[in-house]
């Protein structure tokens, strides 16, 4: 081959990468970030605590590299610690998140908006959000609710629910030692004695799956947005307490879950 054939051959390669390139940035790019503060009041170091032998957050990030629709798994820490254990799992750790959007009081909104900012010029379209504190969990599911909301593009988010018994119509909160309804506009005198058949199934956010639109939160500074896609769940344990860990450990083992 002479020099001109090699210039013909490299310029075509370079062309053959460049549409690749533009082809990769095209495709409508999927990421799970999991996000594992350092801090916890009520169990020290939580999501790396020893659970059924591995830490918390091992239970995550295992079933995160099972879901075939997600592309790239990073952590959003604020320690040198889970970012190390993260890493040695094979997940992509490469900042410390800020200590200042690392307390007891930070949104969930602060960290998405750091990692947007520290991974540019790249911008996922989706962030499927994985909390630590959710460990038992189906890759299987986390896939279904990714298709489910890339198939209803008009939906802002989806936030995985399960039903409640209760419903927050029936429960009080106590202001100076007296039971005040929690819907005081509520046309009913004394709704809050109705049987539970007379309001609307609620559920509630459990942590399984969140799926986050990441134009809604460049667009509105919001998180979720005002069209969340409800993907309703079996019931799941989501770790805050001892009791909740010694229960999550048990369903582990029962479950063969390690």
């Amino acid at each position: 081959m002479n020099f001109r054939d090699n210039s013909l051959g490299v310029k075509k390669l370079w062309k053959n990468l460049k549409n690749n390139v533009i082809m990769s940035s095209l495709y409508s790019k999927i990421v799970a970030v999991i996000p594992a503060r350092e801090g916890s009041k009520r169990i020290p170091n939580k999501n790396i605590i020893q659970v059924a032998g591995k830490p918390l957050i091992y239970y995550t990030i295992r079933v995160a590299k099972q879901v075939k629709l997600i592309e790239e798994i990073y952590i959003s820490t604020d320690s040198k610690k889970i970012a190390y254990i993260g890493k040695e799992e094979g997940v992509k750790a490469p900042f410390l998140r800020p200590k200042e959007i690392s307390q007891d009081n930070s949104t969930d909104l602060e960290w998405v908006k750091h990692f947007l900012e520290y991974i540019k010029p790249f911008t996922p379209e989706y962030i499927v959000h994985l909390r630590p504190t959710t460990p038992i969990r189906k890759a299987e599911v986390i896939d279904k609710a990714i298709q489910m909301i890339l198939k209803n593009p008009e939906a802002t988010a989806l936030r995985s629910v399960h039903k409640v018994s209760e419903s927050p119509y029936k429960m009080f909160y106590i202001h100076k030692g007296y039971l005040k309804g929690l819907f005081p506009d509520y046309p009913v005198k004394e709704y809050y004695n109705l049987p539970n058949q007379s309001f609307p199934q609620v559920y509630k956010p459990n942590g399984y799956v969140d799926v986050i639109k990441v134009d809604t939160v460049l667009n509105t500074n919001t998180l979720h947005g005002d069209k969340i896609l409800a993907f309703e769940t079996e019931p799941v344990v989501e770790i805050d307490t001892w009791e909740e860990l010694k229960y999550v450990e048990y369903l582990m083992q029962i479950n063969d879950i390690f």
